[in-house]
């Protein structure tokens, strides 16, 4: 007797046209998806895709223009502006409302590293485990850039000290990009990430942070979004976020990564 009903791995390893996938994706229609695969600028698994090519979107690794591309259909990328207040994880043992609270989301999806709860700013929140893995791993260097509020006026010794590193008690930090905007408000680029570093690090010099805000994650950046929304990442900054993630900084600390 035959199978009546269809294996329940059928659809792990179902395959669908390629064009098909890009267009679902947000790549455009299937026609000019097509053209772009006509042109090689699309990869299955290392090789030149032609037009017709079938994935398996579960394990093929697509790439446009060199970058990956997360084709599964179930994956959810999402940024949002995270007010203060809010605890950077899935729950909180102390009842304190999470980032995902601010999120409505059929999909189980998760904070990619952290911000401390009085800081604000942007958060990634996605259930693509692997780009999590690669984003909060200490082998790759994605920058995140603060606009950092300080209680007093900051010295120009006290940025240069943040350019060049600063001693801290887990070891001294990789030098930082640091610009003072004014007085009492300076831009910090960091590519480390650890625990609640911004903060310790101004704190090492002798300043306050009366208020702190992520305004970039790698190539991500949304000055738009005000405290509390969320939009979803568009394909053309998921594909950038992967191309960022495959330069890595030379020399780095191996530090467990925590948020600032």
């Amino acid at each position: 007797m035959g199978e009546s009903a269809s294996s329940p791995s059928e659809g792990l390893y179902a395959t669908e046209k390629l064009q098909k996938v890009l267009a679902r994706i947000g790549y455009g229609s299937r026609r000019s998806c097509e053209v772009m695969i006509a042109r090689g600028r699309v990869e299955v698994n290392g090789q030149v895709a032609q037009v017709g090519t079938r994935v398996n979107v579960n394990i093929d690794l697509v790439k446009v223009d060199g970058q990956v591309v997360g084709v599964r259909p179930d994956l959810v990328y999402i940024i949002l502006n995270k007010p203060p207040g809010f605890v950077s994880s899935v729950s909180d043992p102390q009842g304190r409302p999470t980032v995902l609270d601010l999120v409505p989301s059929t999909t189980r999806i998760f904070p990619v590293g952290r911000l401390d709860i009085d800081s604000e700013g942007l958060i990634i929140l996605t259930n693509d485990g692997d780009l999590t893995n690669l984003v909060t791993h200490p082998s790759h260097g994605v920058e995140k850039e603060y606009l950092v509020q300080l209680d007093r006026s900051i010295s120009e010794k006290a940025v240069t000290h943040l350019r060049h590193g600063v001693m801290l008690e887990d070891g001294r930090t990789a030098p930082a990009k640091a610009t003072k905007l004014s007085e009492t408000l300076i831009r910090v680029t960091i590519h480390e990430g650890r625990n609640r570093q911004v903060r310790r690090m101004c704190d090492v010099l002798g300043y306050k942070v009366v208020r702190l805000a992520r305004t970039r994650i790698g190539p991500i950046r949304d000055g738009k979004l005000k405290q509390g929304e969320w939009r979803l990442l568009k394909v053309e900054e998921i594909a950038a976020l992967h191309s960022d993630l495959t330069r890595t900084l030379p020399g780095k600390a191996s530090i467990t990564p925590q948020g600032s």
